[in-house]
């Protein structure tokens, strides 16, 4: 079972769409459209509605990490208590100028809603810790999550982190080879599957480095092959790739843990910022 808590089956359905199967996806749509429905439905009502067999019903919610389909329907029930709207609103040719802006920027909050709903304490706290502690702190990201890892060392360098930033894949490995167990590195990656990156991984735990993903809410390798996760979730729309939209709920989370360190970390974090406004003040003259 991962470190997110157990209610939260329509953000972990929605986390983990493109991973399912056909089969897979026609139920996790059934559950998301009908939720307050499958409270009061059996399991051979499902497999009937959908012409599945009810195995298939049931390996789907142990791929959600449940036990079966009645320990989904009771963390389901504890979700949906209160009647639920929740309409995606998919961009069209049609749309207006600000029709489709609206929308962008409707997709931007509901995935950073989302993302906030499923949120560890404990997860964030010993990510915290585990920066505060570090000498050294890497981030590796390829593409828009590359991105993502040079938002993370520019704000983490404001604080007086000894912060790096890697995006391309050979400079990755090195950098990694010679990482140490004094040093955080910080793996970002929305699907979790990028074989590049979890070679860095591989390196880095080598070398006892504790290891952080920011990633999507889903079982993945890179999810279970580093010390921690912290999870984003987002949608896919015809014209919005699932990675674009949850770049936003990344760069969210990185923002949390700024400002988590920064308080942690007060008179450092202070005294790191002073020294940086004293410098860009002085360029400034």
């Amino acid at each position: 079972m991962n470190d997110t808590s157990n209610k939260h089956v329509l953000n972990r359905i929605r986390g983990s769409m493109s991973q399912f199967s056909e089969k897979e996806k026609k139920i996790a749509t059934y559950i998301l459209r009908n939720p307050q429905l499958i409270i009061h439905t059996t399991i051979n009502q499902v497999a009937d509605d959908l012409d599945i067999a009810e195995a298939t019903v049931f390996r789907f919610c142990r791929r959600l990490d449940f036990k079966g389909y009645q320990a989904m329907k009771i963390a389901l029930a504890s979700e949906v208590v209160a009647p639920i709207e929740d309409i995606h609103e998919e961009i069209s040719e049609n749309d207006s100028t600000i029709e489709i802006t609206e929308k962008v920027f409707q997709s931007n909050i509901k995935a950073i809603e989302r993302t906030r709903e499923i949120q560890n304490e404990e997860s964030i706290d010993e990510a915290t810790n585990q920066l505060i502690k570090a000498n050294g702190v890497y981030f590796y990201g390829t593409g828009g999550s590359g991105v993502v890892a040079q938002d993370a060392q520019h704000k983490f360098m404001r604080l007086g982190v000894n912060a790096h930033v890697y995006t391309d894949t050979h400079l990755q490995l090195m950098s990694a080879s010679q990482l140490t167990e004094n040093n955080v590195a910080i793996f970002i990656s929305h699907t979790g599957a990028n074989i590049d990156i979890l070679d860095v991984v591989e390196v880095a735990k080598e070398n006892g480095v504790f290891t952080v993903a920011i990633t999507n809410f889903a079982k993945s390798p890179l999810s279970e092959a580093v010390d921690l996760s912290l999870y984003t979730v987002s949608e896919e729309t015809e014209y919005r790739t699932e990675a674009l939209s949850s770049r936003i709920a990344e760069l969210s989370i990185v923002d949390a843990l700024y400002v988590n360190y920064h308080i942690k970390n007060l008179e450092h974090s202070k005294e790191a910022v002073k020294k940086m406004r004293k410098a860009i003040s002085k360029k400034r003259l």
